[in-house]
C-alpha cells in the first residue's frame, strides 16, 4: 500500500496517509454497492415474508436510493464546515443501524415501515460516503485526478458483484440450514453489508483528513453557487442525470422480477435473476477501468449519445428476451450503454461547469438518485402491478379469496397468542377485497394482489393459499416486462438532448472543457 505524502503541494497533505484513505474509501463505496445487490436479491424475498405489493416493495427498493439524495443534497456543501472524519462515522453509523433494523423489521408489526425507515437510513450513509469520498480521493491525488477517481467508482460495480454473488450462492443454502440458523436467508443475505462497513471503519480510525479542494483553491461558496444555478446547460445536464440515473439504476432493482421467469427455467434457480445483475456489473467495472481511452476516442457528449442509443436498445431486448444466449446478448447491450452514464455526466458538468464544485457535482448525483428512488423505481413496481392485474382471472380470484375470507380467522384463533401480528390487518383487507367482488363485481387494481400475496402467506399449506401463490406469479411474470419497456422509451428524450450537445460541438471544433 501507497503511504507516501505529496510533497509537492505545501503541507496541505502533510501527515495524510493517502493509502489508507483511498483504500477506505474504496470499501466504504463497496458497503454502498453490497446494500444495492442484496436489496435486489432479495426482493422476492420481502414480498413473500411481508405480503408487500410490488408497488410497497419499490418504495422499500427505493428509499435504498433517494435517501442518498437528501444526506448529499446537505452535506456535499456542508464538507468542509462539518469535517470528513464526522461526516464518515455518521456514514458508518447508518450502515449499522439501517440494515438492523431491517433484518428485524417483522418485530414492528406488518414491517412495511420498519422495512422502510431501515432501508432510509442505510441509504443516508450512502449518499454521505458519496459527498465525502469524491472530493476526499480528488483532495489526496490533486495531480491524479482522475486516474484515482476511475479506480474509486470501479467499486461500485465491483460492490455489486461481491455482494451479488454472497447473496447468490446463500440462496442456493438447502432450506434446512436456515431451520436451525437465527436469521433467515434473506435477512443474513442483508448481514453482509457489515462486512465492508467494519473493515472502513477500522481503516478510518485515527486517521487525519485533509480540507477539501475547494477551500485550498480559494474558490468561495457563492461564487460555486452562482456559477451552478445560474448556468443553462447545467439545468439542462441536472434534467438529464435524472434519465440516466433511471435507465442505469432503475431497471436493476427489479432485474430479478422481470428475468426470474426465464432464469428459473434455464438455471432451475428461484432467485437466479441476481446473476444478470452480477455479469453486468463485472461488465461495467471493467469498461470503467479502460474508460480514459474510450472517452478521448469518442468525446464525452459523442459518449453519452451511443450510451443512451444502446441503453434504450438493451433494456427494449431485456423485456422480450428468453433463453440464455437471448438474455446475455440483450444484457451486455444494455450494461455496455449505460456503464459509462453516471461518471460521464460527473465529467462533463465538471468540464463544463467548472466553478460549480463539489456543489455541482453533489447536485447531480443526488438529483439522479432521488429521481430513481422516489419516482423510477416505485413507479416501475406500479406498472407492474396494473399490467399484471390484467392476467388475475376473475372467477378463479373470486374463489380463492371468498375461501380466504372464512379461512384466515380460523388460522388467526388456531394460532392465538403467537399468531403474526400482520394476520389482523391482511383479515380486513381480504374482507375489503370480496366485499368489493360481491357488490361491485370488481377485483380492486392493486389491493387484490395484495390481499392474495396475504393468503398465499397465512394460508400456505391450504388449496386458497396454493391457488394465490399461483395467481400472484402469474400477474408478476407477465405485467413485469412493461416496466422495462416503459423506462426504455423514456432514452428517446436524451438522444435529442444529447445529439444536439454533440453536434453542437462539432459545429464549434470540437468537444472543449471550461477552465476557471
Amino acid at each position: 500500500m501507497n503511504t507516501s505524502t505529496d510533497t509537492s503541494h505545501g503541507n496541505s497533505l502533510a501527515g495524510i496517509n493517502q493509502g489508507r484513505l483511498f483504500f477506505g474509501s474504496c470499501m466504504s463505496l463497496i458497503s454502498t454497492a453490497v446494500v444495492f445487490g442484496v436489496v435486489t436479491s432479495m426482493m422476492g424475498d420481502l414480498k413473500n415474508v411481508f405480503a408487500l405489493t410490488n408497488t410497497e416493495v419499490g418504495w422499500v427498493a427505493g428509499a435504498t436510493i433517494w435517501g442518498f439524495t437528501i444526506s448529499i443534497f446537505v452535506f456535499g456543501p456542508l464538507c468542509d464546515a462539518i469535517g470528513m472524519r464526522r461526516l464518515l462515522r455518521f456514514a458508518f453509523i447508518c450502515h449499522i443501524i439501517g440494515p438492523l433494523l431491517m433484518i428485524f423489521a417483522q418485530n414492528f408489526g406488518q414491517g412495511f415501515w420498519a422495512l422502510f425507515a431501515g432501508a432510509l437510513i442505510t441509504s443516508l450513509g450512502n449518499g454521505t460516503v458519496e459527498a465525502v469520498c469524491n472530493p476526499l480521493v480528488a483532495t489526496v491525488y490533486p495531480d491524479r485526478k482522475t486516474e484515482k477517481l476511475n479506480q474509486f467508482h470501479v467499486w461500485f460495480p465491483g460492490g455489486i458483484v461481491i455482494g451479488g454473488l454472497a447473496a447468490f450462492f446463500l440462496g442456493q443454502v438447502e432450506a434446512g440450514f436456515w431451520e436451525g440458523f437465527p436469521l433467515a436467508c434473506w435477512q443474513t443475505k442483508l448481514a453482509l453489508v457489515f462486512v465492508p462497513t467494519l473493515i472502513y471503519g477500522v481503516l478510518f480510525t485515527g486517521q487525519s483528513f485533509p480540507a477539501t479542494e475547494r477551500v485550498q483553491s480559494g474558490l468561495s461558496a457563492g461564487d460555486m453557487f452562482k456559477a451552478t444555478f445560474f448556468r443553462p446547460l447545467f439545468l439542462v445536464l441536472f434534467f438529464c442525470m435524472g434519465i440516466t440515473a433511471s435507465l442505469e439504476l432503475g431497471p436493476g432493482r427489479w432485474m430479478e422480477t422481470v428475468m426470474g421467469k426465464t432464469m428459473e427455467i434455464t438455471f432451475s434457480m428461484e432467485n437466479a435473476g441476481i446473476l444478470i445483475l452480477v455479469f453486468g456489473s463485472t461488465l461495467m467495472a471493467v469498461l470503467r477501468f479502460f474508460a480514459g481511452p474510450v472517452v478521448h476516442k469518442l468525446s464525452p457528449t459523442g459518449l453519452l449519445v451511443l450510451s443512451v442509443i444502446l441503453s434504450g436498445l438493451g433494456l427494449f431486448m431485456l423485456s422480450y428476451a428468453s433463453g440464455p444466449i437471448a438474455i446475455i446478448a440483450s444484457a451486455t447491450v444494455f450494461y455496455v450503454g449505460v456503464c459509462y452514464f453516471w461518471p460521464t455526466m460527473l465529467g462533463v458538468t465538471s468540464e463544463r461547469v467548472p466553478k460549480g464544485g463539489a456543489l455541482a457535482l453533489g447536485l447531480m448525483g443526488g438529483w439522479g438518485m432521488a429521481v430513481v428512488g422516489i419516482i423510477t423505481v416505485p413507479v416501475m413496481g406500479w406498472i407492474i402491478d396494473v399490467y399484471g392485474h390484467e392476467k388475475i382471472p376473475f372467477q378463479e380470484a373470486k374463489t380463492c379469496i371468498q375461501q380466504a375470507a372464512e379461512l384466515l380467522p380460523q388460522v388467526l384463533e388456531s394460532e392465538g397468542e403467537k399468531a403474526d401480528r400482520a394476520i389482523e390487518p391482511a383479515i380486513e383487507l381480504v374482507n375489503e377485497v370480496n366485499t368489493s367482488i360481491e357488490e361491485k363485481g370488481l377485483l380492486p387494481e392493486v389491493q387484490t394482489a395484495k390481499a392474495l400475496r396475504s393468503i398465499s402467506k397465512y394460508a400456505a399449506d391450504s388449496e386458497a393459499g396454493g391457488k394465490a401463490e399461483e395467481l400472484v406469479k402469474r400477474a408478476d411474470e407477465y405485467g413485469a416486462p412493461f416496466s422495462f419497456r416503459w423506462v426504455a422509451c423514456s432514452a428517446a428524450v436524451l438522444i435529442l438532448l444529447f445529439g444536439g450537445m454533440y453536434l453542437r460541438d462539432r459545429a464549434k471544433g470540437g468537444y472543449q472543457a471550461e477552465k476557471i
